[in-house]
């Protein structure tokens, strides 16, 4: 009896021990990538092309900031000259200059004092409403993105150049229908 409880105890241990081994080898099998559990790297895919895309901006933003920085000036501050070199000799309500930079100045008004301060712009109140602010460039801001034409086109070349038309053009699509559902509904760009 002995005898055949050992081999009983045997049998299954060995069954058992077999299909735990069994169960842990295909536990460690590589997964493929597109059935990689939701832990691996990215909760997503969608946070996957996003971080790809936040790395992108934050490598291309470096080569702007050190042309800018040249310069004393940052990004948002050219992109504000920019838009009211396209208006000039015109001005510009601020609110309206807000809504046209090309990421989010949630303080304008410092953004427009700093570039006051340099003699870039002029701000007059208006006529009309003594509570909207009207900016200008002036001529010293119009100097300045005529020095910074050639530096700009240069460092979009840096950043950039290394791409097709065609992949650029297909990059510049695909953005555009990334961004679209979270556009504002008057957006000008």
């Amino acid at each position: 009896m002995q005898a055949d409880n050992n081999s009983a105890s045997s049998f299954f241990r060995n069954y058992i021990d077999n299909t735990c081994l069994n169960e842990y080898y295909k536990l460690m099998a590589p997964i493929p990538t597109e059935k990689r559990p939701l832990h691996a790297r990215f909760d997503s895919r969608q946070q996957e092309a996003f971080l790809n895309l936040w790395r992108a901006y934050d490598r291309l933003r470096m080569l702007e900031d050190a042309l800018f920085a040249q310069f004393d000036l940052t990004a948002q501050q050219y992109n504000a000259l920019r838009i009211l070199r396209s208006v000039y000799p015109q001005s510009m309500p601020t609110l309206l200059l807000g809504g046209k930079l090309v990421s989010r100045a949630p303080d304008i008004t410092r953004l427009i004092d700093k570039l006051v301060e340099r003699n870039w712009v002029e701000r007059q109140r208006s006529a009309q409403s003594r509570r909207v602010i009207q900016v200008c460039i002036t001529e010293s801001g119009i100097a300045l993105l005529d020095t910074l034409a050639e530096k700009v086109q240069e460092c979009h070349l840096k950043q950039l150049g290394h791409l097709r038309r065609s992949e650029l053009d297909a990059l510049i699509d695909l953005l555009k229908k990334v961004r679209a559902p979270h556009e504002p509904d008057l957006n000008t760009w």
